[in-house]
């Protein structure tokens, strides 16, 4: 039988590879970022485990690319896990690292969306997963930037849920907290007291496995405990 198709982006590493691994064990997954070595290097570990999967570098932040590239791609789980994340005090932010958030995490949601959803509304069947963010109903100190991108992509999310929940196509937000990974500039991850990539990704699976007519829309995960370390 032939597989459904997820596409991830932001795929060659932490949350996004974490997820793509997840999935290819039952979908054929297209993997996008802009690491071609390291895309490549996933897609052959997928499939010496049986899966399939397929390298697709990728720009988002280039419209025109995400036009070309994307459009007759035929998608039935669609992924939106790159981001950027620079935390620093607004009038410390530089206008550039401001339009790459925003470029990033907001508006490439548009254009990959507005890409695939098309064939997702004609098929009668798809799901748009958004990998979010505790900062999307939070507030904190150097987080003028990140959190307002955050906040952005839960309106997105709510009012896209809405216009094509009639259409069979389901969109849901997953909200983790602080991640283990080297997200937002850190050299290596923090570790103790973290989520790891793994448990945002099994979060993805838990959203996507429901049953046709159930929509898990919002998920937020957690650490149980931020004080006790992992086992």
């Amino acid at each position: 039988m032939t597989r459904p198709v997820a596409l991830v982006t932001g795929a060659s590493r932490g949350i996004g590879r974490a997820i793509a691994l997840r999935l290819a064990n039952t979908h054929r997954v297209l993997l996008v970022a802009r690491e071609v070595g390291a895309l490549e290097a996933l897609a052959a570990e997928i499939r010496t485990r049986g899966g399939e999967a397929d390298a697709l570098p990728l720009d988002i932040t280039a419209p025109a690319q995400i036009a070309e590239r994307l459009h007759d791609q035929q998608v039935d789980v669609l992924v939106h896990n790159a981001g950027v994340g620079v935390m620093k005090p607004l009038l410390d932010l530089t206008p550039d690292e401001w339009h790459r958030m925003m470029d990033v995490n907001v508006n490439a949601l548009f254009h990959v969306t507005r890409a695939l959803l098309p064939g997702m509304v004609s098929r009668g069947r798809g799901h748009v997963v958004i990998i979010g963010s505790i900062a999307g109903r939070s507030a904190f100190v150097g987080g003028a930037g990140y959190a307002t991108t955050k906040h952005a992509v839960m309106g997105f999310a709510e009012s896209l849920m809405l216009e094509v929940r009639d259409d069979g196509v389901k969109v849901s937000v997953v909200s983790p907290g602080s991640v283990s990974t080297t997200f937002g500039g850190r050299s290596e991850p923090k570790g103790g007291g973290q989520l790891l990539a793994d448990d945002v990704a099994a979060a993805v699976i838990a959203v996507v496995d429901t049953p046709p007519e159930v929509l898990l829309h919002r998920v937020e995960v957690r650490i149980l405990s931020p004080k006790r370390s992992r086992t």
